[in-house]
C-alpha cells in the first residue's frame, strides 16, 4: 500500500547498454577502441502529495465530535445529548476549553431558553464533575464561565442559583453521607471536593466590577469539615485531608479577614482526631504532615526571603514533595494514601507499560526497593509517640 511517497531507485551508478553481436567480431583496427557506454535517463518522480488531501489526525484522535461540533448542535436530537458529548470531549482534552468554550456557551443561549432546559444542563454538569475522577477542576471552570455568559435567567434562578440550590441538596444530608456505606462515602467526597474547587474558582461580580468569592460556600466548607471529623474514618479524614490542602491557604486568608479563628479549631480538630481516634497510621502521619503544612504558611514563600536549598531541618513541607502516581482509572495517588503499596503494585504489574524499566537501578518488579522498604518498616511505637508529641508541641508555641 503506497504511503504517499515513491522510493528512488536505489541503483545510482548509470545503466550500460548490453552488448551487439557485432562487438563479439574481431576488430579490424589495430588501435582497439572502447565503446562509450549508453546511459538510460532515471524516470521522473510524480509526488502523490496533494493540497487537497484530507487534514490529518492522529490515530488515537476521534473526530466525531469535532465533525458534529463544528457543524453546531443540529446533528444532536436532544439538549442532553450535545451537552454530555462536550462534557466527555473535555475530559478527554482538557486543553480544548480555552478555544471551545465560547461556542458551547452561545449553542447554549440558543437551546437553553426554558427553565427545564436549565435544570437539566446543571445537574448534567454536577453529575459530571462528581462522577468522573479529576474532573472537578474543569467542572468548576466550566460552571463559572456559563455563570458569567449564559444570557436565560428564568424566575427560578439563573444558572449559578440553580447550581447552588443542587450543592444545597448534597449538602443537607452530608451528617448522613458521612456515616453511610463505602459508596455513599464515596459519592459525598466527590461533592466536597467538587465544592472546593467551585469556592476556589466561582467568581461573583459585584455592582462595582469587583470580583469576591462565594461565601455561602466557605460556610459550606466548614460545616463539610466538621461532618467529615465528627466520622473519622479513614476515607474521612483522608478527604478532609485534601480538602485542606485544595483550600486552606484561601479560607484562613478570608477567616483572617473576618477576625474568625476558624483554622485554629480545625487544626484543634486534627490534633484531637490524632490522639483519640482509631483511625490508621499511615492517616495519622498525612494529619500530621498537614498540620506541619500549616504551620509553614500553607508552603507559600513570601519573595523576600533569602532562599535557602529544602532540607527536613529547614523545610517542613520537605516530606510532602512526594512523587504522585496515577490508577489505570486516573484517579492519582501518593505514598502517604493508605493503600499506597497495593495500587503501586498494581502500577508496576502493568508490564506492557512498564517493559525492562529499572529506576535507580533498581528493579521495579518489587524485590530489594528501597523506598518501598522503608515504607514496609513498622515505626517504634515509643518513638511514634514521641513524634506525635513533639509535633503537638510545635504547633502550640507556634501559636503562643
Amino acid at each position: 500500500m503506497s504511503d504517499g511517497f515513491d522510493r528512488a531507485p536505489e541503483q545510482t551508478r548509470p545503466l550500460r547498454a548490453p552488448p551487439s553481436s557485432q562487438d563479439n567480431s574481431p576488430q579490424q583496427n589495430s588501435e582497439s577502441t572502447m565503446a562509450k557506454p549508453q546511459v538510460v535517463a532515471a524516470p521522473v518522480l510524480m509526488s502523490k502529495l496533494s493540497v487537497n488531501a484530507p487534514e490529518f489526525y492522529p490515530s488515537s484522535y476521534s473526530s466525531n465530535y469535532t465533525e458534529s461540533y463544528e457543524d453546531g448542535c443540529e446533528d444532536y436530537p436532544t439538549l442532553s445529548e450535545y451537552v454530555q458529548d462536550f462534557l466527555n470531549h473535555l475530559t478527554e482534552q482538557p486543553g480544548s476549553f480555552e478555544t471551545e468554550i465560547e461556542q458551547f456557551a452561545e449553542t447554549l443561549n440558543g437551546w437553553v431558553t426554558t427553565d427545564d432546559a436549565l435544570q437539566e444542563l446543571v445537574e448534567l454538569i454536577y453529575q459530571q464533575a462528581t462522577s468522573i475522577p479529576n474532573f472537578s477542576y474543569m467542572g468548576a471552570r466550566l460552571c463559572n464561565y456559563l455563570s458569567h455568559h449564559l444570557t436565560i435567567s428564568p424566575q427560578s434562578g439563573n444558572f449559578r442559583q440553580l447550581l447552588l440550590q443542587r450543592c444545597r441538596t448534597e449538602y443537607e444530608v452530608k451528617d448522613q453521607a458521612a456515616k453511610g456505606d463505602e459508596v455513599t462515602r464515596k459519592r459525598f467526597h466527590a461533592f466536597v471536593l467538587f465544592l472546593g474547587e467551585l469556592y476556589l474558582n466561582l467568581e461573583i461580580k459585584g455592582t462595582n466590577g469587583q470580583v469576591t468569592r462565594a461565601d455561602i460556600l466557605q460556610v459550606g466548607l466548614r460545616e463539610l469539615l466538621n461532618a467529615l471529623f465528627s466520622n473519622p474514618m479513614d476515607d474521612n479524614l483522608i478527604c478532609a485531608v485534601k480538602l485542606l490542602k485544595l483550600t486552606g491557604s484561601v479560607l484562613e486568608d478570608a477567616w483572617k479577614e473576618k477576625g474568625k479563628t476558624d483554622m485554629e479549631e480545625v487544626i484543634q480538630r486534627i490534633e484531637n482526631v490524632v490522639l483519640d481516634a482509631n483511625c490508621s497510621r499511615d492517616v495519622k502521619q498525612m494529619l500530621l504532615k498537614l498540620v506541619e503544612l500549616r504551620s509553614s504558611n500553607w508552603g507559600r514563600v513570601h519573595a523576600t526571603s533569602t532562599y535557602r536549598e529544602a532540607t527536613p531541618e529547614n523545610d517542613p513541607n520537605y516530606f510532602m514533595n512526594e512523587p504522585t502516581f496515577y490508577t489505570s482509572d486516573g484517579v492519582p495517588f501518593t505514598a502517604a494514601d493508605p493503600d499506597y503499596q497495593e495500587k503501586y503494585q498494581e502500577l508496576l504489574e502493568r508490564e506492557d507499560f512498564f517493559p525492562d524499566y529499572e529506576e535507580n537501578g533498581t528493579d521495579l518488579s518489587g524485590g530489594g526497593d528501597p523506598y518501598l522498604d522503608d515504607i514496609d518498616d513498622e515505626m517504634d511505637p515509643e518513638i511514634e509517640e514521641a513524634y506525635e508529641k513533639f509535633c503537638l508541641e510545635s504547633e502550640r508555641k507556634r501559636k503562643q
